[in-house]
């Protein structure tokens, strides 16, 4: 029986507050999803914070450490952090919490892009929060930045604290930037190779997308990888489910996703993660543990991190 890691990513730099009233903001709000979300049956819990009072997405380490503290103290899953961030950041800003932090898991975006999210204004007309429109408009003439020297600044600057990477790809050409630093040899296998669909300036959302990057993952990659998959809005159970089909790992949650289903808005991380688990073990799969992706992706444990 296939053991399938399902990752739920709580909150993120992509939505604003004024999307979901469910989007969790505040530090309490992100603990209880993530927490929720490991209960529901996710081994991994992705995180990104944000400033409590307007929600603006916040990478200084302060406002991650009792964000991650709290969720170590209750409970066992694997705690994830960005060093995406935010397009509007720096590299070093990005960095900083998985530097400081010390991390099991760090997600690490693999290669420069458009990343537009504009098309979201269409969805939302009015906002509470003086800097959510410019944020959106903004990704109409931004490129989210990730160069061969911010990828390999990021591998090397955390090679010494034992954290392992959630590599993301949102197109073809990243998994060949992931095979020239594996050639390079500044990371290690098993590869967390998370393939990133339906979002703008990205690969797209047919199912022979799907398995066009799985087939490029396995053909340069083999047996040195674990593949997952995400999806932006509507298409996020649709492709996980693709790719549980084929025996993939999946990741859910707010960030990617603020639906549930038609016309629905999730009213957690947790549901989403509900809901795939099911349809997972519907197909006779089986929904890992923490203790079971810790030794899928040779993470270090629990005890090792920074905070």
């Amino acid at each position: 029986m296939a053991k399938i890691i399902i990752s739920a990513a709580v909150t993120g730099a992509i939505h604003t507050p004024s999307m979901s009233e469910h989007l969790p903001v505040t530090p309490r709000a992100i603990i209880e999803d993530a927490v929720a979300a490991a209960e529901a049956g996710a081994a991994i819990v992705h995180l990104h914070a944000r400033d409590p009072e307007t929600g603006k997405p916040d990478q200084s380490p302060e406002a991650f450490r009792p964000i991650v503290q709290a969720i170590k103290q209750r409970s066992d899953c694997v705690i994830n952090l960005t060093t995406g961030g935010s397009p509007t950041m720096s590299i070093d800003e990005r960095l900083a919490p998985a530097h400081v932090l010390k991390p099991e898991l760090a997600s690490l975006n693999m290669g420069s892009m458009n990343f537009g999210i504009y098309p979201m204004l269409e969805r939302t007309k009015t906002f509470r929060h003086d800097w959510e429109r410019p944020y959106l408009e903004g990704s109409h003439d931004r490129i989210f930045k990730n160069t061969f020297a911010d990828i390999e600044h990021i591998l090397t600057s955390c090679s010494g604290n034992g954290t392992r990477f959630e590599v993301e790809c949102y197109d073809i050409g990243h998994l060949y930037t992931l095979a020239h630093f594996v050639e390079r040899g500044l990371i290690k296998p098993p590869f967390f190779v998370q393939s990133v669909f339906g979002i703008l300036g990205g690969i797209g959302v047919h199912a022979e997308d799907v398995v066009h990057m799985k087939r490029t993952a396995d053909r340069l990659f083999g047996a040195d990888y674990r593949w997952s998959v995400l999806a932006g809005g509507r298409h996020q159970i649709r492709i996980a489910t693709l790719a549980a089909t084929m025996g993939g790992n999946v990741r859910v949650g707010l960030e990617d996703s603020l639906w549930i289903g038609p016309g629905r808005l999730a009213q957690s991380s947790a549901e989403q993660v509900a809901a795939i688990r099911g349809i997972i073990e519907s197909l006779g799969h089986a929904v890992a543990s923490p203790v079971e992706a810790r030794e899928m992706l040779s993470l270090k444990g629990g005890e090792q991190v920074g905070f």
